[in-house]
């Protein structure tokens, strides 16, 4: 196959994972949005008596960053900016794709994990949001990565995840008269829920991102292929010229010969 038919594959591929990966967002952002209002809604529920306080991180507990790159390469300077923030950044951190670059031995470096290994198995970044929530570990969740707007807008984003302003998104379609039977410790379960719509805005982020890296790529091979047409047609023109010549000079010899 040659150069021209993989980069126009590499193209072709690019522009089905934007679609892709921009449905997958819009399907978990409809769970994460109805997640959190149940959080809201047994938090501030009228008839259930919940010390808030117990759910609120310490402030000089450390930060978690979460910071999610990509694996493959053709997508420009799409890490630039994350491998400059992870660079300076003396907290904890979990690393998602193999283009993001980290000092060897940063005992800080909870998790390592290729773009592939968080799609196939999200089980252990899940395992440090879930453990860091119920044991109260961090001041804040943190998630640096690009997110995918429209495929003329990306932007480097940095979003604090963790702890939201539960009193400022309340909603006023909420109905927070509800009598709830009360079956378990509702502090397990909050945690459970508040863990579970983490690693939901996780996998929203990460839909964006992968959005973000496959326009970079295609904006890319578009442009490799226009310089790979340019080159073919100027090489073309190269060969009429040679025949052109090679045809006059033909024409002058049979001139002399006759």
């Amino acid at each position: 196959m040659s150069v021209k038919n993989v980069v126009k594959v590499m193209n072709f591929h690019s522009l089905l994972r934007v679609d892709k990966s921009r449905k997958k967002a819009a399907m978990f952002f409809d769970t994460e949005k109805e997640l959190l209002k149940l959080i809201k809604k047994v938090m501030f529920n009228k008839n259930i008596i919940l010390d808030k306080k117990m759910l609120t991180p310490k402030e000089d507990n450390p930060i978690l960053t979460v910071y999610i790159g990509n694996d493959l390469g053709f997508c420009g300077d799409f890490n630039f900016s994350i491998n400059k923030e992870v660079r300076k950044d003396d907290g904890y951190k979990i690393i998602i794709g193999k283009k993001v670059h980290y000092f060897e031995g940063d005992e800080r470096v909870l998790l390592y994990q290729s773009k592939e290994d968080f799609f196939l198995d999200f089980s252990k970044v899940q395992d440090i949001i879930v453990d860091g929530i119920f044991n109260n570990k961090y001041s804040e969740i943190i998630v640096v990565y690009n997110q995918y707007y429209n495929i003329d807008h990306l932007e480097f984003t940095r979003t604090k995840l963790y702890p939201f302003d539960y009193e400022k998104d309340r909603d006023d379609d909420v109905d927070y008269d509800e009598d709830f039977a009360q079956e378990t410790d509702i502090h397990v379960l909050i945690s459970n829920m508040i863990a579970l719509y983490i690693c939901y805005e996780l996998k929203i982020c990460e839909t964006n991102s992968f959005a973000a890296e496959n326009v970079i790529r295609q904006q890319l091979t578009s442009e490799s292929l226009k310089k790979i047409d340019e080159r073919e047609e100027e090489r073309f023109k190269d060969e009429r010229k040679v025949r052109k010549q090679k045809d006059f000079q033909k024409i002058v010899e049979n001139y002399r010969k006759g």
